[in-house]
């Protein structure tokens, strides 16, 4: 069936086969041909293949399509949908610094993948820019060949992922490690977009444990207790390196893109946030900002003069006599609002506001009149001011525990294989 393609170029080359830009000769349509290297002789061998079954069962958005697969003299050819370029080419050719929309863009949609992809039985296992296809801004992750189930049973190889994202549990020889790896590449990915240049750039994988030492510091039982019991660690010398300031690092990310990437780059897997977690961060709850209708000038100067009271500060000497001249200090609170309005500024309630005068038991001072020091005591000794009431003590973390709730009340995909999306079906042709 391959005579039904037209191969233009070669645009990949990956380790375990080639991708060539191609054309369909029938429809016109341009695709890209993935040629893998090895040999099959089986078509059921070929079926069974991880990034087959991975890529049959994924239908998403942000999941390259896979569009067909063929054998011909025992070759094995995947036919997927083409794409402009992939992530490193973008990065690459940058001149300038991506804007901080345009790298929540790509990070948006990477997510929103993997996400479906981790609720859907697997995980990735080599994400990088090169397997992040870009076209007309839309980001799909590609290359399942290193894919896997997440109920498949240990040990996994160690071998996986390309160095500058590989995370440390595997640096380190676990044999059981879970889809946060996925998680640790998508902070190394999201901090190079700020920077365009790689945030772990080591030459070995003991150069790549001690760059990820550089920033992060030196991992311990506190940061990282199962960490320290790998079978890799006992026998490693950890380099012993403070941590250091991702903002200084990172200087054009804003405080919440920061957060993110410490978060996704944490040494415990355990502490780095799921995808679907991920999206609900701060750095995506970002609203745009929407200017308020335009005003004439003296209506908007006399609303302001409306809005806030004026503070007056009264000194004045209570006292004739020449041995008794204490300052006397009023704060006087004066409404703002003109006679006419004060129908409109009557409080809703009978009672009098008042508030309780500090230092002084069963006193009170009607609201709006504030003696700071009385004239009745000696300068200097200044009542202690009242303690805010607790509705205005705002705790911010209780605010973005957990990130509840979805800034973009994001949904991710269902799984369309209920929808019973499927492949064209499989096309064995065999040569004899």
């Amino acid at each position: 069936m391959m005579e039904r393609y037209k191969l233009v170029r070669e645009i990949g080359d990956g380790t375990c086969g080639n991708v060539f830009m191609a054309y369909n000769i029938e429809t016109n349509e341009i695709v890209a041909v993935k040629k893998m290297k090895r040999k099959f002789y089986q078509w059921e061998e070929c079926i069974n293949l991880r990034e087959v079954k991975a890529l049959q069962k994924l239908i998403h958005p942000n999941i390259v399509k896979l569009k067909e697969v063929t054998m011909e003299n025992h070759e094995l050819f995947f036919i997927f949908e083409h794409m402009e370029c992939n992530l490193y080419d973008v990065i690459r050719e940058r001149q300038v610094a991506f804007s901080e929309g345009d790298i929540r863009s790509f990070m948006l949609q990477i997510l929103q993948g993997l996400a479906y992809m981790h609720n859907n039985g697997y995980f990735h296992r080599d994400l990088k820019p090169e397997n992040l296809l870009v076209s007309n801004g839309t980001v799909k992750i590609a290359d399942f060949g290193l894919a896997r189930e997440l109920y498949s049973s240990p040990p996994y190889t160690d071998y996986v992922s390309t160095r500058w994202y590989r995370a440390p549990e595997v640096l380190l020889q676990s044999s059981a490690y879970t889809p946060a790896i996925d998680m640790w590449a998508v902070g190394a990915i999201l901090a190079e977009l700020f920077t365009l240049s790689p945030l772990f750039p080591g030459e070995s994988e003991t150069d790549q444990l001690y760059k990820i030492c550089a920033v992060l510091g030196t991992p311990d039982y506190t940061v990282w207790p199962e960490g320290m019991n790998l079978p890799r660690s006992c026998s490693f010398n950890f380099f012993q390196i403070p941590p250091r300031n991702l903002r200084e690092l990172i200087p054009n990310a804003s405080l919440e893109a920061v957060d993110l990437i410490q978060q996704l780059c944490s040494w415990d897997p355990r502490r780095r946030p799921t995808a679907e977690q991920a999206l609900q961060h701060p750095f995506f709850n970002v609203r745009p900002w929407v200017p308020g209708p335009l005003h004439d000038a003296s209506q908007t100067k006399a609303n302001e003069s409306r809005a806030h009271p004026r503070l007056e500060l009264n000194l004045w000497d209570f006292s004739s006599e020449p041995d008794d001249s204490f300052l006397d200090l009023t704060l006087s609170l004066k409404p703002s609002f003109h006679e006419t309005d004060h129908a409109n500024h009557a409080p809703q309630r009978a009672e009098e506001e008042i508030c309780q005068y500090p230092r002084l038991e069963n006193a009170y001072v009607k609201s709006g009149l504030w003696p700071l020091v009385s004239s009745d005591r000696p300068i200097g000794d200044v009542p202690a001011m009242p303690s805010w009431p607790q509705p205005y003590m705002v705790d911010s973390q209780a605010s973005l525990a957990g990130y509840s709730g979805s800034p973009f009340g994001l949904s991710l995909q269902p799984n369309l294989l209920d929808n019973h999306h499927s492949l064209r079906p499989i096309r064995q042709v065999n040569f004899f």
